[in-house]
């Protein structure tokens, strides 16, 4: 990905203040997905990073709800593996396994279900932004109650100065550093 796609993504973020509390600066990605272009050049950087990073079989991509659910189906496409979506408590059929989290501005739960990730597969977590890590650190968790390994956090944004990264038990991938 070349320097000019990157500025060409930032430019197309959406910033609003005060959303969805005071105080907080809500950078949006869906606006990003007006531009086809600019998600293919995002897509593939991700896929050409994780397969540059990882030599052996990536077998889960989770999605963190909600904008990890536009991501992370096209991601594992590429990479010929699951998608596994991670959704708020109460939004999943079937035996789940949860999280509490703690968010910037409350705490949450997070839900997977149980049978959607077997033991010792290899999983890849991917989301919009990395702020504070509560919300990856919650899906790391899930994964890890399955019995699985999270072998890296890939993100489109990353507050750095927040040290999300610091919460977290495996490497971050960011594609931009806000």
């Amino acid at each position: 990905m070349t320097h000019h796609d990157i500025e060409r993504i930032k430019s197309l973020l959406g910033t609003h203040e005060d959303f969805p509390q005071k105080g907080i600066v809500f950078k949006d990605l869906f606006p990003v997905f007006q531009d086809p272009t600019a998600v293919e050049a995002m897509i593939s950087n991700f896929v050409h990073h994780i397969n540059s990073t990882h030599e052996e079989k990536i077998d889960v991509v989770v999605g963190l709800d909600a904008r990890g659910f536009l991501l992370g189906p096209l991601v594992a496409m590429r990479l010929g593996c699951a998608f596994v979506p991670v959704r708020k408590q109460g939004k999943l059929p079937g035996e789940c396994v949860k999280a509490v989290y703690e968010k910037e501005y409350g705490q949450d739960v997070f839900e997977m279900q149980k049978s959607a990730v077997k033991p010792n597969a290899r999983v890849i977590v991917i989301d919009d932004l990395l702020a504070t890590g509560g919300s990856a650190g919650g899906a790391g968790d899930l994964i890890r109650q399955c019995g699985a390994k999270t072998v890296e956090y890939v993100f489109v944004m990353e507050l750095a100065f927040l040290s999300g990264a610091k919460k977290l038990d495996a490497p971050v991938y960011s594609l931009i550093q806000l």
